[in-house]
């Protein structure tokens, strides 16, 4: 007999992360020495009568909207069989119509463990492995006020230092706010590409903080001088029009990165197609989960594109062992004086800090079954702001 799902259990839980505070306007995150943020975050288990046990544990927050929406839906999923992921996907898929679907990837991934512990074998096993170790690429946090990505020349010296460590990649993320100045962004970019423009595959993502398209227009054809391997979300679209970016587009020599801040794979498609980006990206957490990431890897296989997978984590890796047509790791956000905000006190040995990599600058899939993370739940318990149980 199958198994069949018993019980969900939700929980938003805080870790603090030190020096760190508001950057820009506020909405951002940046170094900010001596301050400390509490970031929240969602932890996912699906219990089942065979005792096999799907987790995950999203490194996007805040967890609070996410939770509610698997609330709402959750009830579904009791009593069926956790390995009918395809069609659990899409029935929350429409369940979840009326709002963005974030909700349906942390259960997708916590069903794709699931499926790995029924069967022994790691998600990417699952998926059919095609690489063991994955080239990454150093993700600066937003630049800073506050004496560490402050100036274009420390961005140029924190790329050496990457390059140094083993990175044969660097994507900058400038100025937000009221610190935002284009002639210091044009500056940021010449000086990273003077640097290591020779020895490392560059990216800019401004993360839609430019403020009209002639800003982005001006700090694209700075990436074009310094031949940037990408340009990605630069201006106040907010990711969305892909009017603008085919526009965009027909002025600047450097490939485009979209599809970030739209979700699920029809948006994603129609971007492709109507060539208003030039690589896809996707996110397990953002994209319905580890099932939504490989249907839009697929769409960009078909199309001839790339898909670039957003953010660390466990998920990613998995997914990114199982595509060809992608190139990067994002080890976000790395610093010169800060960690990884992103790295959870809630792994065994599993890390995505600066020092992540091997010599050739790859990080390596995690072997054991299910996503091979074995998590600290008494820390999670420990310091649970809330907590939703389905059965």
């Amino acid at each position: 007999m199958p198994p069949t799902i018993t019980r969900i259990e939700l929980v938003e839980f805080t870790y603090p992360v030190q020096d760190l505070g508001p950057s820009g306007n506020g909405f951002d995150t940046g170094y900010c020495p001596g301050a400390s943020i509490d970031r929240s975050v969602l932890a996912v288990r699906i219990d089942t009568d065979a005792g096999v046990s799907g987790e995950y544990v999203s490194g996007h927050g805040p967890a609070g909207p996410v939770m509610t929406q698997i609330e709402t839906v959750a009830g579904y999923l009791i009593g069926e069989n956790p390995l009918d992921r395809e069609r659990h996907w899409t029935e929350l898929k429409r369940a979840l119509r009326k709002h963005d679907r974030m909700g349906i990837g942390p259960v997708d991934i916590a069903l794709w463990d699931l499926a790995g512990k029924q069967y022994g074998a790691p998600i990417h096993e699952l998926l059919g492995t095609y690489r063991r170790r994955i080239p990454a690429y150093a993700s600066t946090y937003h630049a800073d006020d506050h004496g560490g990505l402050d100036s274009p020349e420390a961005f140029a010296d924190f790329a050496e230092t990457c390059l140094d460590l083993g990175y044969t990649a660097f994507k900058l993320h400038g100025w937000t706010g009221d610190a935002l100045d284009i002639d210091r962004e044009v500056e940021m970019v010449h000086a990273v590409g003077d640097r290591v423009g020779d020895e490392m595959a560059l990216m800019l993502d401004p993360a839609c903080a430019y403020r009209t398209f002639a800003d982005a227009l001006r700090v694209g054809r700075a990436c074009d001088e310094e031949g940037f391997l990408w340009y990605e979300d630069p201006y106040r679209d907010g990711g969305l029009s892909q009017h603008g970016h085919r526009r965009l587009a027909a002025f600047l020599d450097t490939p485009l990165l979209l599809t970030e801040h739209v979700r699920g794979l029809e948006p994603h498609t129609d971007f492709a197609v109507n060539e208003a980006t030039d690589f896809l990206r996707a996110d397990p957490d953002y994209d319905g989960g580890i099932t939504g990431t490989m249907k839009i890897a697929g769409v960009a296989e078909g199309l001839g594109l790339d898909v670039e997978i957003h953010a660390p984590g466990p998920a990613q890796r998995h997914c990114l062992a199982a595509i060809r047509n992608a190139n990067y790791y994002e080890m976000a956000l790395v610093h010169p004086n800060c960690g990884n905000a992103r790295h959870m006190p809630v792994y065994d040995t599993y890390t995505d800090e600066i020092d992540a990599i091997d010599d050739g600058g790859n990080v390596p899939v995690p072997s054991g079954s299910g996503l091979g993370i074995d998590y600290d739940w008494s820390y999670i318990e420990a310091h649970q702001e809330r907590t939703v149980t389905i059965e």
